[in-house]
């Protein structure tokens, strides 16, 4: 008699990523009112909240000796120093939340994106562009956050980072108007991922 083969659950963790003006941030946000079971991975800072942040919900807020003491401990996924502040995702809210069994986003650059793909081999890198240069340079234009030399230095660190789109799984196209659709085809790769037949298995 031939042997069954049962498929087991095994939960995901899924990056988001994709140079500056791509509109991860919107994606995730949309993903968030979807009202999926997934885990949304919170950042560690240890910058002051703003007014109206609440620790565990916007952020992690940390003091800048309680940062430095994860990273010295391997405690921290990915990190980085950005605009003189530390940020960083805490191993420990993503290992509780695969061990529930739920599926585990997170929003990180490009480079974070390496570092998450070098330390964990299972995990579902997913590239999110615009659906042109010229449109995503567009969207970077009209923000009106950025000096011209930062704007300048944006666009060509989106170029940059556009050529390291072999680094990932997949690319999902966030066309202008479309973020939905965008939506659509992120749950789509989540749930074939799930069909695979030799599942992914994270560990941390």
């Amino acid at each position: 008699m031939q042997e069954s083969h049962t498929l087991t659950h095994q939960p995901l963790l899924v990056v988001i990523s994709g140079p500056a003006g791509v509109g991860k941030d919107s994606l995730i946000q949309c993903m968030k009112e979807r009202d999926h079971p997934f885990h949304f991975v919170v950042t560690a800072t240890d910058r002051p909240p703003r007014s109206g942040e609440i620790h565990a919900v916007d952020y992690f807020f940390l003091t800048t000796e309680e940062f430095l003491q994860m990273e010295r401990e391997g405690e921290l996924l990915e990190h980085a120093i950005v605009y003189g502040q530390h940020k960083g995702i805490p191993k420990q809210q993503v290992r509780e939340a695969l061990a529930s069994g739920k599926d585990v986003i997170m929003r990180v650059d490009v480079q974070g994106a390496a570092t998450v793909r070098r330390l964990v081999p299972e995990a579902v890198l997913i590239f999110l562009v615009a659906s042109s240069a010229e449109e995503l340079e567009h969207r970077l234009c009209t923000r009106g956050c950025d000096s011209p030399r930062q704007l300048q230095e944006r666009i060509a660190a989106a170029h940059e980072e556009m050529n390291r789109i072999s680094e990932f799984d997949y690319a999902v196209v966030n066309r202008d108007q479309e973020l939905d659709r965008a939506v659509d085809d992120v749950i789509a790769i989540i749930q074939a991922e799930h069909c695979r037949v030799e599942p992914r298995v994270v560990k941390l």
